[in-house]
């Protein structure tokens, strides 16, 4: 990213990110939403060839299957490769994702215990399954982004005392507050407040200052995203991938508008 946004990190790990981006305006902060959603490529299941299917579920029905099965995809991948997973199991017995077998070893399903059937005794799924690269515009198997989301970062002011006799009504907010009134140090000094998750205080302002009134306002061009993926890539290759593809996008459009 460029160094005109300031990013901070309030969650994170290998699937799942929680962050605040700073200077960057609410057409931009959808335009990366939508790319993590729609224009991050992922592998998946585009073609099954079945040799044996003896269960009592169509082959078209265990080809769904695991078309919606996440698999890990290195980025080196280009969109003219495919990479073969087989699997031969034999009831009674359940087949689960982590029975397909890779014909490469960067290529796995991003979980093992993804039920795809219960065999019965003498039942039995063999099969090879194609796997390409895809988007998520084109088809939602191909979403890496599952849940992805963003929203006004929040500043909370703190006003005076609350009389004796004030209405109790909850004051319900959601997501990650600024709280310009916990730190005058950090707001003198331009630093903004801390930042408070409102889960903390179960979303209720009443909570965090019982005995106070409080002013709350949307900061500019602040916005905290909630990231997850599907176990195909880390959310820092989602959101890396996706803020590419934007920098991509305006390339192309600069360059034709320049003809």
């Amino acid at each position: 990213m460029s160094d005109q946004y300031d990013v901070t990190f309030i969650e994170q790990d290998e699937r799942s990110a929680k962050f605040l981006v700073r200077g960057i305006t609410p057409a931009f902060a959808n335009g990366i939403r939508r790319a993590m959603i729609a224009d991050v490529p992922t592998l998946s299941v585009d073609t099954v060839r079945v040799i044996e299917n003896s269960s009592v579920m169509f082959d078209e029905q265990i080809a769904l299957r695991l078309g919606l099965i996440p698999l890990t995809t290195p980025d080196d991948y280009r969109p003219e490769e495919t990479v073969t997973l087989a699997i031969d199991v034999e009831g009674p017995a359940t087949a689960y994702s982590g029975d397909l077998v890779s014909s490469d070893a960067k290529v796995q399903p991003a979980e093992e215990h993804v039920p795809i059937i219960d065999l019965k005794e003498g039942q039995r799924l063999e099969l090879e399954a194609d796997a390409e690269l895809g988007y998520g515009k084109d088809h939602a198997k191909h979403q890496g982004g599952v849940a992805v989301g963003y929203r006004h970062l929040q500043r909370v002011e703190l006003g005076d005392e609350r009389g004796e006799f004030a209405e109790d009504d909850p004051e319900i907010i959601r997501g990650v507050i600024e709280d310009a009134g916990a730190s005058e140090t950090s707001r003198a000094a331009g630093d903004g407040g801390e930042l408070v998750e409102t889960a903390s205080f179960d979303n209720d302002l009443g909570n965090r200052y019982p005995d106070r009134n409080v002013s709350v306002e949307d900061v500019p061009n602040a916005f905290v995203f909630d990231v997850e993926t599907d176990g195909s890539m880390s959310v820092d290759d989602l959101v890396l991938s996706a803020v590419e593809s934007l920098r991509t996008r305006a390339d192309e459009l600069e360059d034709a508008v320049q003809l």
